[in-house]
């Protein structure tokens, strides 16, 4: 990594990759390397580096102990939230819904989101990070990774308008099928902050997906970073049978933007939920 490297969002990006490669190749209670042997290593200033730390910390991933050095956190308790076998559709949620561009390049995939969409660390992706809007008001920031050759020609106003999934189905012949969704909470950096309107380390939600077409094959991932004030998840626990209900019409899937998955294909979840805008 270095000054090849365009833009600030995407340097930040980068930078937040590779310490959770290291992370994720080591064990609770490991050590990673300081914060100048991160900023020689990947090639980036000092400022880059604590900026990542400082995320990693928040979200628990991290432990910085002082006079010590960083280390890897202890694993988080994971409880999975089971609604049955049903697919779940997602509704249209209200409000406006727009997107801004933040930034939009094509680069190789790297370790990271190339283990995740399984091809080589040397194949391309299409990196878009833009900020998501609702009647104006900045909701959410979404960091996506599109494997680049499902998407020749890809444009920024198919980014900026519309439903991505249907450009990807109506112009690439793309069919996205299936997605799994991890959720958990956060808090915003002062860059992050700064887009979204609020004060640093406000709380947020953190989403990280990947979805699939019809073949199994990985289409994208994608993390993306939604205010806490604005949004609530509501899940439906299947506890027993129960007679067909017709499906809530209201609210959308957390972490994937209304219209997304709205024109026949499923995604399949473990819960079904609503997230509601405004509370």
């Amino acid at each position: 990594m270095g000054g090849d490297v365009p833009g600030t969002v995407l340097k930040r990006e980068r930078t937040r990759d590779a310490v959770l490669e290291l992370i994720e190749s080591r064990s609770p209670g490991d050590a990673i390397p300081s914060e100048r042997a991160l900023c020689a290593r990947l090639g980036v200033s000092r400022p880059t580096v604590r900026a990542a730390v400082d995320e990693l910390v928040a979200a628990g991933l991290l432990v910085r102990e002082h006079g010590r050095g960083m280390f890897v956190a202890p694993a988080k308790i994971t409880q999975e939230l089971v609604a049955g076998d049903r697919a779940l559709s997602v509704p249209q949620a209200a409000g406006a819904w727009s997107s801004r561009l933040l930034e939009f390049t094509t680069l190789q995939a790297g370790a990271r989101v190339g283990r995740k969409l399984r091809m080589s660390p040397a194949a391309e992706i299409v990196y878009v990070a833009r900020l998501r809007l609702v009647d104006g008001a900045p909701m959410a920031i979404e960091h996506l990774h599109i494997r680049a050759e499902l998407v020749p020609g890809l444009s920024a106003q198919e980014l900026e308008s519309g439903d991505l999934y249907e450009h990807l189905r109506a112009t690439h012949g793309v069919h996205v099928h299936e997605a799994v969704q991890a959720i958990e909470p956060t808090v915003v950096t002062r860059a992050e902050a700064g887009l979204l309107d609020v004060p640093e380390l406000s709380p947020a939600l953190l989403f990280e997906r990947l979805t699939s077409d019809t073949t199994g094959r990985p289409v994208e991932y994608v993390h993306s970073l939604y205010r806490g004030d604005r949004y609530r998840i509501v899940s439906r626990l299947a506890l027993g049978p129960a007679a067909e209900v017709a499906p809530d019409r209201e609210g959308h899937h957390p972490g994937i933007p209304p219209g997304d998955f709205a024109h026949g294909d499923a995604i399949a979840s473990s819960t079904r939920g609503d997230i509601q805008a405004g509370d």
